[in-house]
Parts: C-alpha cells; structure tokens; sequence
C-alpha cells in the first residue's frame, strides 16, 4: 500500500491540519477501496469510517458520471451534531474529515482541498515509485499448502 515513511508524512499533515482547524474532531486519509492510510480520529473506529467513505465514495462517482459533472472531487455530509466532509486525494486516496457543527464550512473546505491535494501527492508519489514489474510466483513444492489467495499450480 504505501510505505512507513509517506504514512507518516500523511499522518503528519493531518496533525497539522487538525491544528490549524481547530473545530476538527477527527481526520483520516484512505484508499479508494476503504483502508487506512493514516488516521488522527480519537473516540472514532477509523476502519469501519475508511470502509463507510469507500461506499460513498462509490455512490458519489457514479452520481457525477450519471449527470455529467465529471470526476469526483469532494462530498459533505451535515448531520444534527456536525459536518463529515470527504475530499479527493490525488488518484487513489481520499481524506475524511470529521467537523462540529459550529465550523465555517467555507475554512474546512479551503483547508481541506489544500490537505488532500498535499496527501494526493504523497500516496500517488508512493504508488508511483512503487510500481515495479511483479516478478513470477516461484513454483510450489509437493506436500506444501498454496499461499491463500493463490491457486495451486496445475502441472
């Protein structure tokens, strides 16, 4: 996924995002397919929010595609107790932010798009310098039991 040192980068700008809005009561950065990448959310199960923002994000994709208003960018959420906004963060992450209710909606999206523009560039950067060729499974020997999620050889 992405390695330590960008988790912590990530992490670290979350921290400084959460420092600078200090109406933010959580904030998290995911993949595209709802696993955490860094999480600053006290009190809150950042997997079971990581998983929750990958169906809406889901959900908000084909509603831009099906009326035409192109490629996601970002997503609010008001409830009686405070705001969940969800940002585009370069190609495969998103950033969750979770806000009370008294919070300037114009500041956390200003300080939200900056964030998951910074966090877009560390995870692609990461993604990117980590795209090398696979190499081949080595074959398994008799009597050994297929890795999971492999398929024993058929020869």
């Amino acid at each position: 996924m992405v390695p330590e040192a960008e988790v912590k980068d990530v992490l670290d700008e979350l921290q400084r995002l959460r420092a600078r809005v200090p109406l933010l009561t959580g904030a998290l950065a995911a993949s595209t397919d709802g696993l955490v990448v860094a999480q600053d959310t006290p009190g809150i199960e950042a997997e079971g929010v990581a998983a929750l923002t990958a169906a809406a994000l889901g959900v908000s994709i084909r509603m831009s595609d099906a009326t035409g208003r192109g490629g996601f960018r970002e997503l609010l959420i008001r409830g009686e107790n405070g705001y969940i906004a969800t940002y585009a963060a370069g190609r495969s992450a998103v950033l969750t932010l979770l806000a009370e209710d008294r919070i300037n909606v114009g500041r956390l999206h200003l300080e939200g798009r900056r964030a998951g523009a910074r966090i877009g560039e560390v995870v692609d950067a990461a993604q990117d310098h980590g795209e090398r060729p696979v190499p081949s499974p080595r074959p398994q020997q008799s009597g050994t039991l297929p890795r999971r999620g492999t398929t024993p050889d058929p020869t």
